[in-house]
């Protein structure tokens, strides 16, 4: 049978809920996306949280309120998807890449090495789901001599009167940061993608999550943000279209990224459902880990560290001691057996345009150890023992016939 790699989970609660928005009269802004985010303000612990039109728009928006001035860097890894840095670009600022470790996500010592006074906030990205070591970045920005040499370039960063910490969770909502602690309020922000491939979808959007500390004030944040969202117009348009609301302004330069209601109605049925949609991911991902225990070249993806536990987004089964192109060849043969795999990721520095910016990868040795023997393995609530099987002896093949 043909195995997808990542179909989203469509059942007759999804659509129903779509359908209601449909007959509703009104489906774009409105009454369910504010009832997801409710749903993913209280599974996460978020203090707020603002639902957007993408991962990528909702981080511009974030590093564009931050004030970011020509010169103003952020620290990214050098492994994870490309809008983590082109946000900064956008968003006027420029990336500085740090290496990672064997765990796919951001190394903190290299974090620590990167920090200038023109640093003025860190993305670390939760790859594959698995969250990173948030205690010890947030304990880093909070220390008095790295605090000293920050030099703020706009009110907000005056205000917050360090580095900003915004946690690209693209991949990690549900994830355990600790048993008591989903990824969403470890860090200053945090921001979820809801693509179409992710383990909660509206199609296309995404989820800023926002913990900032005192003086701010979260609620008034969401406010500010939710009008900055929708081209900064002082009244959204369900509000608008109610008989005698029409009059509004704009108070300032906005963008227009908001989510609508007939995408968030999707992801709304499947939060409702999601605790049981995570122990399904579960179930897939160990029996991946219980099928390739016995193969001494397969390098299994960290699940739980501690108190720390994957959302179970991505299986990154690691190749032992091959080459880019040997994984690659692998991949081919894999497709034979009518399963789809994928690659995550290429590390930006690898990428054109990363490269005619003047990032080399050679710079960043640890993710390109760890791209070059990565295979992304389907991991969805869908898949039968009977599909796992298939998927599991398609890559044992590939390896015996690429490998030897």
């Amino acid at each position: 049978m043909k195995i997808p790699f990542s179909p989203p989970y469509i059942n007759e609660d999804v659509i129903n809920e779509v359908t209601d928005s449909l007959k509703s009269g009104w489906i774009t802004t409105g009454p369910k996306v504010k009832a997801l985010e409710e749903e993913l303000k209280s599974f996460t612990g978020a203090q707020e949280v603002l639902c957007v039109n993408s991962w990528t728009s909702g981080a511009i928006m974030m590093l564009r309120w931050l004030g970011l001035q020509e010169g103003d860097e952020i620290i990214v890894p050098a492994y994870t998807y490309c809008a983590t840095a082109v946000a900064v670009l956008h968003a006027g600022g420029k990336p500085v890449m740090v290496d990672t470790t064997d765990d796919f996500n951001i190394s903190v010592k290299e974090i620590e090495r990167a920090i200038t006074p023109r640093t003025k906030a860190i993305i670390p990205v939760d790859i594959a789901g698995f969250p990173c070591k948030y205690e010890e970045i947030m304990a880093l920005v909070e220390r008095e001599d790295i605090k000293a040499k920050f030099k703020a370039t706009s009110d907000v960063q005056e205000k917050l009167g360090r580095i900003l910490v915004l946690n690209d969770a693209a991949h990690s909502l549900g994830a355990h940061y600790n048993k008591a602690q989903r990824t969403g309020c470890e860090t200053d922000v945090a921001i979820f993608s809801l693509h179409a491939v992710k383990n909660v979808t509206t199609a296309e959007g995404g989820a800023i999550c926002m913990n900032l500390p005192k003086p701010f004030d979260n609620t008034e944040l969401y406010k500010e943000l939710r009008m900055m969202a929708l081209n900064c117009q002082t009244k959204d348009a369900f509000s608008k279209s109610k008989a005698g609301s029409w009059r509004y302004d704009i108070i300032g330069l906005g963008m227009k990224i908001n989510m609508a209601d007939v995408n968030a109605a999707i992801g709304l049925a499947q939060m409702r459902v999601y605790t049981s949609l995570l122990a399904e991911r579960k179930r897939v991902f160990n029996s991946y880990k219980v099928a390739f225990s016995d193969c001494d070249w397969a390098i299994i993806p960290p699940a739980i560290d501690g108190e720390k536990e994957t959302s179970y987004h991505i299986f990154a089964l690691r190749i032992k001691d091959v080459t880019e192109e040997q994984r690659d060849a692998m991949i081919m043969e894999i497709a034979k057996k009518d399963v789809a795999v994928n690659v995550h990721f290429i590390p930006m520095p690898m990428l054109t345009l990363f490269k005619d910016l003047g990032y080399k990868i050679e710079d960043y040795p640890q993710a390109y150890a760890n791209y070059k023997g990565e295979i992304s393995l389907p991991i969805y609530p869908q898949l039968t023992p009977e599909m796992i099987n298939q998927v599991v002896t398609s890559v044992k093949e590939a390896y015996s016939t690429i490998i030897g």
